[in-house]
């Protein structure tokens, strides 16, 4: 399985990402390895258990 997510690199030299599914939820990590296993922490959570003000996002079949 895998998902999509969006990252930069700060000033600082720390890694600052997001699934693209949860957007308003933002992680850090030292490297982009380190911020991957964060994201994959985030990812178990907030699809192991229904969280309250946690936004997801689906596909509508329309016809």
């Amino acid at each position: 399985m895998t998902t999509k997510f969006t990252y930069w690199k700060e000033p600082n030299g720390r890694y600052v990402g997001y699934h693209n599914a949860y957007p308003d939820h933002w992680t850090q990590g030292n490297d982009l390895n380190d911020l991957k296993e964060q994201l994959r922490d985030l990812h178990q959570t907030f699809t192991a258990e229904e969280i309250p003000g946690i936004r997801k996002e689906e596909e509508l079949e329309i016809a």
